[in-house]
């Protein structure tokens, strides 16, 4: 695992435990299809989750094991909040809930102009609490960064103040569109790749995430 930050910046943690390589180099072979792409895509989310929750708070809370009575450290702190970005983002949220069932999940719809590569908004509904909330955007490719850039703007504007942008891929471009637009958050990612091609897609990446997790190309 390797993070890196330059100061006054958010932090970036590539997290390259072996068994996400695998599974990312499994997603990235054109021969996987739509359902082991799809169970990959969710398992890989849990194991990035892990990393990307690692500085949640806990506290001693009393409890009896069938020996004794002791304190043990539960979750406390600020309520979890998963938001993702609609439609790709879906698969990470899913896969995450079921490591944090109480959190609460809420989504952005955006999309692509295929001309300008800008984001296009379609769609918003997030927990009336979000402001009291750490929350976790997902959205397994951080291309450009427009997307991102755009759903932190409306959770931001909707008042939440703890957010971390994970991506399953991301390049230098998208991380600097964040950080240029967001220098608060930071970002969780299992690699960065080359950068872009003239399609704005991820090189050497693993093709349209949705489309792939979807079956609808």
């Amino acid at each position: 695992m390797t993070s890196s930050s330059l100061p006054g910046t958010a932090k970036v943690t590539v997290v390259d435990h072996p068994l996400i390589l695998h599974k990312l180099s499994l997603m990235r072979d054109v021969r996987t299809g739509v359902k082991e792409f799809r169970e990959l895509a969710g398992e890989l989310s849990m194991l990035l989750a892990y990393e990307a929750m690692r500085d949640l708070e806990t506290a001693p809370e009393r409890l009896s094991t069938p020996i004794q009575d002791d304190d043990f450290p539960m979750l406390s702190g600020k309520k979890l909040a998963l938001v993702a970005i609609l439609r790709a983002g879906l698969i990470m949220a899913d896969a995450m809930v079921r490591l944090v069932p109480a959190a609460k999940v809420g989504h952005i719809g955006l999309y692509r102009d295929p001309a300008t590569l800008k984001p296009v908004a379609y769609y918003s509904k997030l927990p009336q609490d979000i402001s009291e909330r750490r929350v976790f955007v997902t959205d397994p490719m951080l291309a450009t960064g427009g997307s991102a850039v755009a759903a932190i703007q409306t959770l931001k504007e909707a008042g939440a103040q703890s957010i971390k942008l994970m991506t399953i891929l991301s390049v230098p471009e998208g991380i600097a569109a964040v950080h240029a637009a967001h220098p608060d958050v930071d970002i969780v990612t299992a690699a960065i790749d080359t950068g872009l091609n003239d399609h704005g897609y991820i090189v050497p990446g693993l093709g349209d995430a949705g489309d792939r997790i979807y079956g609808t190309k």
